[in-house]
């Protein structure tokens, strides 16, 4: 841990990506979430951008004050950190245990002009191409088969099973 004397670019430098830290929640405003890390405690160094807080809700507030561990993705002006990696993600898990052809239940999560958006797992949603928002609303059941699943990009795509 440095001293008190040390510089912010000091305590910086020393940050590796792939890093755990510690830190306290400053603040969540509209460009994230500040962080006061572990070790300087002068000023807030750490920032959580929204794609980094979590696997499942990106609009999720963090509460000031509130004590985390996140990964350093990347150190400039500032550390980049990241909650989202350190949990699993859900996306490669539901990957991993499923594959086209498999039949699932889900939930209407949002209708657009070319289809509905199904999830069929916690952190897990896909398109449904050429369902309507007459054919069905946002929070109905609804079976899928899966199509292809695309791990790189996160996007997994479904037909209807009818």
């Amino acid at each position: 841990m440095p001293g008190p004397d040390v510089s912010p670019q000091t305590f910086l430098r020393a940050l590796r990506p792939g890093d755990h830290c510690g830190g306290v929640v400053a603040d969540d405003g509209r460009q994230g979430v500040s962080v006061v890390l572990d070790g300087f405690p002068a000023r807030p160094l750490g920032m959580i951008g929204s794609l980094d807080r979590s696997w499942r809700d990106r609009r999720a507030p963090i509460e000031p004050g509130r004590r985390i561990t996140a990964v350093v993705l990347s150190v400039d002006l500032d550390a980049r950190l990241s909650l989202r990696a350190t949990r699993p993600d859900p996306f490669r898990a539901f990957a991993r245990g499923h594959r086209a052809g498999d039949v699932l239940d889900g939930t209407v999560t949002k209708v657009v002009p070319f289809g509905v958006f199904v999830r069929v797992a916690d952190g897990v949603e896909g398109l449904l191409r050429d369902v309507t928002g007459e054919d069905v609303q946002v929070g109905e059941p609804i079976g899928v088969v899966v199509g292809e699943i695309d791990v790189e990009r996160r996007r997994v795509a479904f037909s209807d099973r009818a």
